[in-house]
């Protein structure tokens, strides 16, 4: 996951200043992700759970990036399209909310891992980590499609 983000990373950079940045926020975040999660190049020989200040700090990032997506970038990218080809975006009406729907889902982690600690809070984090992974994933290749959109029209 890291060495797709990594190209697609550097296939788009240049593009656009806030692109650039937010892309390189999604790098930081799947690092983040692949540390906590306890996958290559960060496992752990002893698989012991990330504590609660590395929870807190990946949800942190989590939010971050999603927000940074929802109430910027998306409409960046759709805006710079629109006005280069002076037409609507119609891959837009149909990207941006289906990765509006996995907004939920990580908000929802956010909301489970950084709230007060309770008993047995981190029974599921494996099963919640792998769960996220896959919607991060299937967000990242929506996202995916409206760059590739904006990047093509660039061409």
């Amino acid at each position: 996951m890291t060495d797709h983000a990594n190209h697609k990373q550097h296939k788009w950079s240049g593009l656009n200043q806030h692109i650039d940045r937010w892309l390189e926020h999604r790098g930081k975040l799947l690092a983040h992700y692949c540390k906590i999660a306890n996958l290559p190049p960060f496992e752990h020989q002893n698989n012991s759970l990330p504590s609660a200040e590395e929870i807190n700090a990946f949800c942190g990032d989590l939010v971050d990036y999603v927000s940074e997506g929802h109430f910027e970038i998306y409409e960046e990218i759709i805006t710079a399209y629109e006005e280069e080809h002076r037409e609507r975006m119609e891959l837009g009406k149909y990207v941006v909310p289906a990765i509006n729907d996995t907004t939920d889902e990580a908000l929802n982690f956010h909301d489970k891992y950084t709230i007060e600690e309770k008993p047995n809070a981190l029974d599921k984090l494996d099963e919640d980590l792998c769960n996220l992974g896959e919607l991060m994933e299937k967000r990242f290749e929506l996202e995916d499609l409206l760059l590739e959109k904006l990047h093509s029209s660039h061409k």
